[in-house]
């Protein structure tokens, strides 16, 4: 949203102090309401299904976006059975009410029950001036590392459970049976702004999540020329085509632990900071703004109808 607001779209972010508290949400609603009738939006933008975007369906009646980002509409292991099917069916009852949907992945855009709304596949786009490709050795002498040792990436902010550390650890330890001198490198509430460094200072990217959208993650480590391992989740397989090396490998230890060995003797970078250009964030916005002056069109179209109808 700052993207958004740096080409000039007056912007004013609300966020929900809770989810799960009803009498919480009950002084949100007023809160939000209040903030609504102040800032007099034309469209109201839910960057999340669950209870985000149900909450913002029930109280307002501005033109509503909802943006679904995986495990809003995915099953999840990280809350209990119940608890993510009541997420999954409040996102299901918003995208009804939704004027226009956004998902990061055709294959999220595929669960909406009743895909009765526009809609449109925009994944997260990357700061390309953040993330870019830097000398491995350069930024391992900024980190601290050893220049000789393996480092794989692994990402376990968000949601761990989900992203199967167990999974990656073990693959690990098979790969030490080939390469002694190896560590993963579980990166979890890290300053934002020294993953690129840290991203550049790795030799691959590992990826073992049972549930994903369009792992963002995977999107800078090709903007950073790092090599990826990822089991076949999401939009993985899409946005690594035309990127080596990488691997798409069934989520087995065995398969992921031969697929690392392979990627980390070849000791190469990867050539997908050249495909990383169309995933841009400015490519994004661009989109992101294009959805909203077609949701602001047919909201005038509908209330020009509504007025003639009424002279009538």
């Amino acid at each position: 949203m700052a993207a958004i607001a740096q080409s000039g779209v007056e912007v004013r972010i609300f966020f929900l102090s809770s989810r799960t508290s009803l009498r919480t949400l009950a002084r949100e609603s007023r809160r939000f309401r209040s903030a609504v009738r102040e800032f007099e939006p034309d469209i109201v933008h839910a960057h999340y299904g669950t209870v985000t975007a149900l909450f913002a369906a029930a109280t307002t009646t501005c033109p509503l976006v909802v943006s679904f980002r995986g495990s809003d509409i995915n099953p999840t292991s990280d809350t209990s059975y119940i608890r993510s099917l009541f997420a999954r069916l409040f996102s299901q009852i918003a995208a009804v009410r939704a004027q226009h949907i956004i998902c990061v992945s055709e294959e999220i855009r595929s669960r909406i029950w009743l895909p009765v709304r526009p809609s449109s596949i925009i994944f997260d786009g990357v700061n390309l001036s953040s993330f870019y490709p830097i000398s491995r050795d350069e930024a391992r002498s900024k980190l601290g590392w050893s220049k000789t040792k393996k480092f794989i990436f692994f990402n376990l902010s968000g949601r761990p459970s989900g992203k199967r550390l167990s999974l990656a650890e073990s693959a690990v330890d098979y790969v030490r049976r080939e390469i002694s001198d190896v560590e993963l490198v579980a990166v979890s509430k890290v300053d934002p702004e020294r993953i690129p460094l840290i991203m550049n200072a790795c030799d691959c990217l590992l990826l073992t999540s049972d549930w994903e959208g369009s792992p963002t993650v995977v999107k800078e480590a090709m903007a950073c020329e790092l090599p990826v391992i990822s089991v076949d989740v999401g939009d993985v397989r899409m946005l690594l085509d035309g990127v080596s090396p990488s691997r798409i490998v069934p989520a087995e230890v065995a398969a992921i632990g031969s697929a690392l060995v392979d990627v980390l003797c070849m000791e190469v970078r990867s050539n997908g900071a050249e495909r990383a250009k169309i995933m841009s964030e400015a490519t994004t916005t661009s989109r992101l703004l294009g959805v909203y002056q077609l949701v602001m069109s047919q909201a005038n179209h509908h209330y020009e109808a509504q007025t003639q109808r009424q002279e009538a």
